[in-house]
């Protein structure tokens, strides 16, 4: 076609004649005559279905949206129960069939009424009359079959040969000699018989010196752990007792301290107490502290009598 149209966006132009001419050239037989573009609306109009949305999946609507991963929880009715679309089906048909009968026979005029004395009734007109009755003809029917022999055990299977049999004689000695053949097989178990012996003998042997050198460690091991012991309940004596000595020690210059501060007191106090003593004694003199009775009776009692007697005489 040498006057191709091309749609782009609702204008066109003409392809090139030479491209055509060389489409031709190649083989292309194909022509067509050309065509105005169809002038489509821009809008669909909203009231206008189209059917081919429902080939689209995106606008169908049995197909499920949302998250894939959430249970999809379905209805009880959404997975038909058969038996109930059968009988639907057979009410349909019923109901279909009823309304072509009604439409026949609304459709076809009726017979008129008899005359008096007269009715109507049902006649065969086919070529073959049929006994008609309301119930088909029943017969009884019996037979008796064969009891049921017991099935005989499977033969083995036994694949079938598959070659060319043959044979040939072999006299006593031709292939094997026992007292050549078996000799190397003795002395190979022979051998190992008395290597596993004298490994099994040196492995006892290697077992009871480990015992005797365990044994033995664990004596010294315990000889040493006494020693330790011995040694770290002596260091604790000693400990102990160099601790009672210090206590002792501190006890000693505590109370030589004591005695030392209660000897220094004592001296202190006793010059200091005895100036005052002798200076308080004599204050107490001087203030008549300290008196004889017989010289206070007789200034408080004597006296005062005496002078009392004199003065009233």
């Amino acid at each position: 076609n040498s006057n191709a149209l091309v749609e782009l966006g609702g204008w066109s132009r003409s392809l090139p004649s030479k491209m055509a001419q060389t489409a031709t050239e190649s083989g292309y037989a194909f022509a067509q005559q050309p065509r105005a573009v169809s002038n489509r609306r821009k809008f669909r109009d909203p009231e206008q279905t189209d059917d081919r949305l429902a080939v689209n999946i995106m606008w169908d609507r049995r197909v499920v949206r949302g998250n894939t991963y959430s249970a999809q929880v379905l209805p009880a009715t959404a997975v038909p129960d058969p038996v109930q679309l059968q009988k639907e089906a057979e009410k349909r048909k019923l109901s279909e069939l009823k309304k072509r009968q009604k439409i026949r026979q609304t459709a076809r005029p009726t017979t008129p009424d008899a005359v008096p004395g007269r009715k109507h009734m049902d006649v065969q007109t086919e070529m073959f009359l049929e006994e008609i009755a309301d119930r088909p003809a029943e017969v009884d029917a019996d037979t008796q079959t064969d009891p049921f022999m017991d099935r005989p055990p499977t033969p083995l299977f036994i694949p079938k040969k598959t070659g060319i049999d043959r044979e040939t004689q072999i006299f006593e000695g031709e292939l094997f000699d026992f007292d050549f053949e078996v000799e190397p097989i003795l002395q190979v178990i022979v051998g190992k018989t008395l290597e596993q012996s004298l490994m099994e003998v040196l492995e006892e042997e290697e077992l009871k010196n480990m015992r005797a050198h365990q044994e033995e460690f664990d004596q010294i091991r315990a000889a040493e752990l006494a020693e330790a012991q011995r040694m770290e309940a002596a260091e604790v004596r000693r400990a102990e007792e160099k601790q009672r000595r210090v206590e002792q020690e501190r006890e000693r210059v505590a109370n030589e301290r004591t005695v030392s501060k209660k000897v220094a007191a004592r001296g202190f106090a006793h010059r200091y107490v005895g100036d005052v003593v002798s200076e308080v004694f004599g204050n107490m003199e001087e203030t008549g502290f300290f008196y004889d009775p017989l010289v206070k009776e007789i200034e408080d009692s004597f006296m005062p009598w005496l002078l009392g007697g004199v003065t009233s005489r």
